[in-house]
């Protein structure tokens, strides 16, 4: 996957070393820290990105890294030499990828990653399209929004210009140029890309 990074998070030095070199013979542009703090400080950047981190961290945990990095499309992995049920839950309701015992196993810590990478893949797009899709949404003005909102409601033009106490045929102009702004061709691509977007439009 072109640009995307890994990162190996283990105060371990032997331990944090023999997980980057598997990651690196698997093909992938992998970076180590040993503290969340140094990782923090190096920045995670754009583009696909999976951090493998040892959830019992010394200074900033990892589930405390995990919840400081909040939304961001970077995926994780933990690795622990302990754990129990409550602990693997937490993380996974966090957003984590896997759990994995140390040593893990270099086959399913690469399997681990390469499912992050595809996942922050995902993530990464889905927030590219809600970036584009409302800048152009502030390209509307007020009228205009108002007309392409009560459009993904379904209401034809006539209910619109009853709504909105306008004649029908203003209605058809707001709608043209607002389908125009948003660069949509329909309506229903205007619902679908609407949704894929996860944005709000009222």
């Amino acid at each position: 996957m072109d640009g995307a990074r890994v990162f190996v998070v283990d105060a371990d030095d032997r331990t944090r070393e023999a997980m980057r070199q598997v990651l690196q013979r698997s093909g992938f542009n992998v970076s180590a820290f040993s503290s969340a703090e140094a990782f923090l400080d190096r920045g995670v950047g754009a583009g696909p990105a999976c951090a493998v981190l040892d959830y019992q961290l010394l200074g900033m945990s990892g589930l405390n890294l995990q919840h400081s990095l909040g939304n961001r499309a970077l995926s994780i992995v933990f690795v622990a030499s302990h754990s129990d049920v409550s602990t693997v839950v937490e993380a996974m309701k966090g957003g984590a990828v896997d759990f994995l015992s140390k040593p893990a196993d270099p086959e399913q810590l690469t399997a681990a990653v390469t499912r992050g990478l595809d996942q922050s893949a995902h993530a990464e797009s889905d927030r590219m399209l809600h970036d584009i899709f409302a800048r152009r949404l502030d390209r509307l003005t007020r009228r205009e929004r108002e007309v392409a909102t009560r459009l993904i409601r379904g209401l034809s033009n006539k209910e619109i210009a009853s709504e909105l106490g306008a004649a029908e045929k203003t209605v058809k102009v707001h709608r043209g140029r607002a389908m125009a702004k948003l660069e949509v061709d329909s309506v229903a691509e205007l619902v679908r890309l609407t949704r894929k977007a996860d944005i709000d439009v009222y």
